[in-house]
């Protein structure tokens, strides 16, 4: 089988992050399927979904080529972030919470090549010390970043505003400046204050930061606030995202190979 020009006894091992979720009597760990083809198809990668089993997960990453961190129904636990909570239906996920913040720190610590979607850009800032909005739709000047729940699976993931990236970063690098991008929207929180390891990407026409990458640049990691991995093969921004992150993690599984 080849995938994306990479055979497949060629392809990185990258760790995925689940969910928990109550389905029935009993819980779950989850992944969503549209992040597992994405991280294979556009990534050229191996997919390996780990348990919500907390820090002890983070045992695993020598053995692993990258982290995809995807996005999810639920928001980090305010009190992650020294924050009160706002909302009182929020729904949280302790487990997943746990065991991600870890692996973030972890990972940049083994520079390993980290992806963040949604929950996950928002689960790197807090990691690494970044606070959130809990609510951006009460924030004076936001445009509404809030999908559509009644609308079909195609109207919410459509192109939804414009981003404008950074000339002078990663993004604007692998798009070879050109700074305007289109990008859909699906979240009702953001960042309000971005760590100090993390350098500003893209912003929103709000000024909103929807993109970010580690300061120093010295390992692969990029965070993105939209989705895509929503049928990247229609969006070569979406699809160059995925690339540079696949090739990031190729990078990281020949250093493996000559150490051992």
């Amino acid at each position: 089988m080849n995938l994306c020009g990479v055979e497949k006894r060629d392809r990185p091992l990258v760790g995925v992050p689940a969910c928990t979720d109550q389905v029935g009597i009993h819980r779950f760990h989850l992944v969503g399927e549209k992040y597992l083809r994405a991280a294979r198809d556009g990534a050229g990668v191996a997919p390996l979904v780990m348990p919500a089993l907390g820090e002890e997960m983070a045992a695993l990453l020598p053995s692993l080529d990258g982290l995809l961190l995807t996005g999810s129904y639920s928001n980090v636990e305010p009190h992650r972030y020294g924050a009160e909570p706002e909302l009182a239906d929020s729904k949280a996920d302790p487990q997943r919470d746990e065991t991600t913040l870890a692996l973030i720190r972890r990972a940049v610590e083994l520079q390993i090549p980290v992806l963040g979607i949604c929950r996950g850009f928002q689960e790197i800032n807090v990691a690494l010390g970044g606070t959130l909005h809990q609510q951006l739709a009460e924030v004076a000047g936001m445009i509404e970043h809030r999908e559509d729940k009644d609308a079909t699976l195609e109207q919410q993931y459509a192109v939804a505003h414009e981003l404008m990236l950074e000339p002078d970063g990663l993004l604007a690098r692998l798009m070879n400046a050109e700074l305007k991008q289109q990008v859909n929207s699906l979240h009702m929180q953001g960042v309000d204050r971005l760590a100090e390891a993390l350098r500003v990407e893209g912003r929103a026409p709000d000024g909103l930061i929807e993109a970010f990458s580690l300061a120093d640049e010295s390992s692969f990691l990029l965070a993105a606030q939209w989705h895509p991995e929503w049928q990247l093969q229609r969006h070569p921004f979406y699809q160059a995202i995925f690339s540079a992150f696949g090739e990031a993690c190729r990078q990281r599984a020949r250093q493996r190979a000559s150490n051992t």
